[in-house]
């Protein structure tokens, strides 16, 4: 996602929580008053998010000082970001700044784990995200997954074919699906989602470069994985196993011989990584300072 692209995402964020104003912060402070307010992390986790964090201060023109990067780890009371600008602007943009880098720092903690399971069993392995996500928030779980070293997966549809079980019952075999894109042109890489271990010798058998191994337990993975070998057929495929992987069994799956596991976990139930703003102090009044008026005008820029 380009710079330009992400500030458009970033506005849009700020305009919804900003709504026709901060209706609390224009009667109590005034609009010359500038603080110094600190990011704090108030659990252990991974961090995530702390570069979109400072773009939505800046956005508002608020200074912020990056003081944890992306990818490290953080325990409670660190400072994450150190912030100093117009008040309002730091309270405005709180929340939105807040939640951002929580959710996202929650996904990169859950795929971290995933990846340090799953990787004691087979240090091979690759933990992929699904697009499970929540809609709009897409990048931002995405890029979480790739800060804990995670692979994404597909970003959207238009990123790599795959074929799944709608798919097969509106237009038939894994077979004739697979020769529909072969005859069709290049595509790049074919992907089919398999349920069962003789479907997924019929994907490899049919040229499938990728075979998702879907909802199977880990025997009926290693059952799959022995058909392909009979038929030296397991070399040329990659091997995904999808469908109920969290931490508990990611482990297991792992010692199954599969490349990728992907696993909708950490976008779909991971927890926030709990954080809070904190003002430290105020560091003055620039202009001559106006008085606190109730009244709010509704036609000038919200943020």
């Amino acid at each position: 996602m380009t710079d330009i692209f992400l500030r458009k995402k970033i506005r849009e964020m700020l305009a919804e929580d900003f709504g026709r104003g901060d209706v609390t912060s224009e009667v109590l402070i005034k609009p010359n008053l500038r603080a110094k307010a600190e990011v704090i992390s108030k659990q252990e986790g991974m961090l995530a998010g702390a570069r979109e964090a400072a773009m939505i201060f800046r956005e508002v023109g608020v200074r912020a000082k990056i003081r944890h990067r992306d990818g490290e780890n953080i325990q409670p009371g660190d400072v994450v970001l150190e912030l100093e600008g117009p008040a309002r602007k730091i309270l405005g943009a709180e929340r939105v700044a807040l939640n951002l880098m929580m959710r996202m720092s929650g996904i990169a903690t859950v795929t971290r784990e995933l990846i340090e399971r799953a990787r004691r069993k087979n240090p091979k392995i690759v933990i992929a995200a699904t697009r499970k996500t929540a809609p709009l928030l897409k990048y931002f779980d995405k890029r979480a997954v790739k800060v804990a070293g995670g692979w994404p997966h597909r970003f959207d549809l238009s990123d790599q074919v795959l074929i799944k079980d709608n798919h097969l019952r509106l237009v038939g075999p894994i077979t004739m699906a697979v020769r529909k894109f072969k005859e069709q042109g290049n595509y790049g890489k074919i992907e089919v989602e398999t349920t069962t271990p003789e479907e997924a010798l019929e994907a490899a058998r049919a040229g499938a470069d990728i075979v998702m191994l879907d909802n199977m337990s880990p025997s009926q993975i290693r059952q799959a994985i022995r058909l392909l070998g009979r038929e030296g057929l397991r070399k040329r495929v990659t091997l995904e196993a999808s469908g109920g992987i969290t931490p508990a069994n990611v482990a297991e799956y792992a010692t199954t011989g599969v490349d990728i596991i992907s696993t909708s976990y950490m976008t779909m139930r991971a927890c926030a990584i709990d954080m809070s703003l904190k003002v430290k102090e105020i560091v003055g009044v620039r202009g001559q300072a106006n008085p606190v008026s109730g009244a709010r005008n509704h036609n000038r820029k919200r943020f």
